[in-house]
């Protein structure tokens, strides 16, 4: 059988790394694999659809599935989770001390559309009850003057959100412009150890715990999406494609949990990944639809709340049929 040549741009997880480097094959397909940094991946992916398999971030594409556009077609491949109460950075000598304190004030965030602010503000409109009208907006560059929003927005009425365009954020933060702010990347000053910039939750981990025992959601940032005349063409490439990640992911997560010889420069790795699957069940790092679908179901409503997805999508809108079930024996 001749197998179907497809690029795939991903960047470099441990969970994918049989499946790049080719020791996992997936059926019937040749892959022609590319790492690189995840900014540059969606900007070349969302702008030039330079490839044909491509991670990319779950804001960019449920804002493209609500405005209709249905050029790409996501399998449920999560290779980038992280909670989000860990993107609050404030000053310390700041009058921020707790969530409810930034009502009323400025807060800088690198694009309204990104999707660590998405899952940050919706932790503080459904967790700590600050409604996003109470908090002027601030949109700029983490720590590069000039980055602009790659989606088009529907703020919700009374949402105030103000471009700067020739200043950053950590700049801002650190001249006292802004209370605080929301960023997937640290800003500058925090990853030098700046005295003055801190995180806004000092126990950042007890609360991600808490807050995922209270609602079940393990935040997702990013998807694996297909062009979807590669679909039209093939469609079992859907399948074929997640069992190999659903294999790749596998292997890592046996290395994470090797006694024996650690796998990974970190010490205590595998009693930290032990201790991961006590808290969240045997598969700690979930692919597919239904043992996803509180953190789907989530995001979609966030996204729609704050002005991102134009629409709310059901969960099954994102995935094509092929990948929303599997045979049992």
């Amino acid at each position: 059988m001749r197998r179907v040549h497809l690029t795939l741009a991903i960047s470099d997880y441990d969970q994918v790394r049989e499946l790049t480097s080719g020791a996992i094959e997936p059926e019937g397909i040749e892959l022609t694999c590319l790492n690189l940094s995840v900014e540059e991946i969606f900007y070349r992916f969302v702008s030039f659809r330079e490839w044909d398999v491509s991670e990319l971030s779950m804001a960019k594409y449920v804002a493209l599935t609500s405005q209709g556009d249905a050029s790409l077609a996501a399998i449920p491949v999560f290779p980038s989770r992280i909670f989000r109460h860990s993107s609050f950075y404030v000053r310390r000598d700041g009058a921020v001390r707790e969530p409810a304190d930034l009502a009323g004030r400025r807060v800088g965030v690198p694009e309204w559309a990104q999707t660590a602010g998405i899952y940050a503000r919706g932790v503080l409109m459904h967790q700590y009850g600050v409604r996003l009208e109470d908090i002027d907006w601030y949109q700029a560059g983490v720590n590069q003057p000039g980055r602009e929003e790659k989606v088009d927005l529907r703020l919700p009425p009374g949402v105030r959100l103000t471009p700067v365009p020739d200043r950053t954020l950590d700049q801002m933060l650190l001249a006292g412009d802004l209370a605080a702010i929301i960023t997937a990347h640290p800003p500058t000053s925090f990853k030098a150890r700046h005295p003055d910039v801190v995180q806004l939750f000092p126990d950042v981990i007890a609360v991600e715990e808490a807050y995922w025992r209270a609602t079940g959601i393990f935040p997702i940032m990013h998807a694996v999406a297909i062009r979807r005349e590669v679909l039209s063409a093939h469609p079992w490439v859907a399948m074929n494609l997640y069992r190999a990640f659903e294999e790749a992911k596998r292997r890592s997560v046996a290395r994470a949990l090797d006694w024996s010889a650690p796998r990974f420069p970190v010490p205590w790795v595998s009693e930290h990944a032990a201790r991961a699957r006590a808290l969240f069940g045997e598969d700690f790092w979930p692919y597919g639809v239904e043992a996803n679908r509180p953190t789907l179901d989530a995001f979609l409503r966030f996204a729609h709340e704050q002005g991102v997805a134009h629409r709310r999508p059901a969960v099954e809108e994102l995935f094509p049929a092929e990948v929303r079930s599997t045979f049992r024996v």
